[in-house]
């Protein structure tokens, strides 16, 4: 009796991983056994399953997906990708509220590739990820929506202008008149530089911050309760950076922008 699509796909690690290294094309078996490392007589049993169930075929040594299977295994691909997103952490993914993104972006959250949880030690709270903050200072630009203070935040935004990076914080309201009341001339001397750009959100924003640069994602929602605590999530991915800036301007477009406080 023929197994389920289900058992060919995912019962046996070698066809799963298989089935992957065709999706990018034909391949030599010479090359899936020295890439699967396994010898021919462990894997022709194997390939004999995935032929039954019309998802690979072959001809003179040389393997391809079907039509079936390359469908079968595109919805593979994005499936280890979300996976590969929540994997050990999903109690954290499960625990916040994330609806402050779009559907439309969290349905291609799977784009911001391996994230980690990030808990700093109580001492670190009010400081700014150092390899996200290392990463900044080679980056092109630092963009960020904020509704808390980070009191080195004028002495990082000043370092990271200096080394001719471009920065645009969105604020909340509430921000915004902490702002003003107690940082008034670090931010006035800031926003009077080309590089930096200064943004009031004109919605309630019902999460804590969210930043991204060329090499990092940072997002700090809330708990799903409404609950605020200090853990976050920091993911990186070469090809991140367009999620990123499509959520920045989801929020860009209903803020105004700040040209003096």
């Amino acid at each position: 009796m023929k197994k389920t699509l289900l058992d060919v796909v995912f019962m046996s690690e070698k066809r799963k991983q298989m089935l992957l290294l065709l999706q990018d094309g034909p391949q030599e078996m010479e090359y899936l056994l020295k890439t699967l490392d396994t010898s021919r007589q462990a894997l022709l049993p194997q390939v004999r399953i995935l032929e039954e169930h019309y998802l690979i075929n072959h001809c003179h040594d040389i393997y391809n997906l079907t039509t079936l299977g390359k469908l079968i295994v595109n919805e593979i691909s994005s499936f280890l990708e979300y996976i590969n997103i929540f994997g050990e952490d999903v109690g954290y993914w499960g625990a916040h509220d994330f609806s402050f993104i779009p559907p439309n972006l969290f349905n291609r959250i799977n784009e911001l590739g391996e994230c980690k949880v990030i808990n700093p030690p109580l001492m670190a709270i009010y400081e700014m990820n150092n390899d996200f903050y290392e990463a900044s200072k080679k980056s092109k630009s630092l963009c960020g929506i904020t509704t808390f203070f980070y009191p080195k935040f004028p002495e990082l935004f000043s370092e990271l202008i200096a080394k001719n990076v471009s920065v645009h914080f969105i604020v909340s309201k509430n921000l915004l008149d902490k702002i003003r009341t107690d940082n008034y001339a670090d931010f006035e001397r800031l926003i009077n530089s080309k590089l930096f750009q200064f943004s009031l959100y004109t919605k309630n924003m019902d999460f804590l911050s969210f930043s991204y640069n060329d090499y990092y994602t940072k997002i700090r929602p809330k708990k799903s309760n409404g609950e605020f605590e200090s853990k976050y999530l920091l993911c990186r991915r070469k090809d991140q950076f367009d999620w990123g800036k499509e959520l920045f301007e989801y929020y860009l477009k209903d803020s105004v922008s700040i040209v003096g406080i």
